[in-house]
């Protein structure tokens, strides 16, 4: 059991953007397959539809995921791997809101970066990514003015990022 008076420890940046780049992977595959359900609903549809039916899904799948796994257990398979959870003081699970209000604000890893690229039509792949990089660099970043190292979507949402312990490894029983 923690003594009231230990600090919790925060996850460093490097395991948080190590752990950001396997949930990319793993997100990856749960947006898929919403799509891939999607597609097939929608077959018959007008391609206008569709169009902005895939947007919606874009969004909407995974704030899903994200949502339903910090409500839950407070974190995704990305996080429970790198030992990394969410919580919320003064509660014994992430509530709904905190989590909705995580979410969007999470959109602030790369919205900025996206909005940039439409309003000064930039579509080379090379230009796109370096938006996107810059971004994700300077959100990542917001960690340096927040005195517990916090991203700044979870100042605002009232949520912070935890480690979990190593887990204790069972002995192994001798050998007779």
């Amino acid at each position: 059991m923690q003594n009231s008076k230990t600090p919790i420890a925060t996850p460093t940046l490097k395991r948080r953007l190590i752990c950001l780049v396997y949930e990319l992977f793993l997100l990856t595959a749960v947006v898929m397959f919403g799509l891939l359900i999607f597609l097939l609903v929608t077959q018959k549809l007008s391609q206008s539809i569709i169009e902005y039916g895939r947007t919606v899904v874009l969004f909407l799948v995974p704030g899903a995921y994200f949502i339903y796994s910090w409500t839950g257990s407070g974190h995704t398979l990305a996080m429970k791997t790198w030992r990394i959870k969410l919580v919320k003081v003064g509660h014994a699970s992430v509530p709904f809101k905190a989590a909705a209000v995580r979410y969007l604000l999470g959109w602030g890893w790369v919205l900025p970066a996206l909005i940039i690229c439409w309003r000064f039509h930039l579509t080379s792949k090379t230009q796109v990514a370096s938006a996107l990089a810059i971004n994700i660099v300077a959100w990542a970043m917001t960690v340096f003015l927040d005195k517990d190292r916090q991203f700044l979507h979870d100042r605002l949402a009232g949520t912070r990022l935890i480690s979990l312990p190593k887990p204790v490894k069972a002995a192994k029983p001798a050998k007779a």
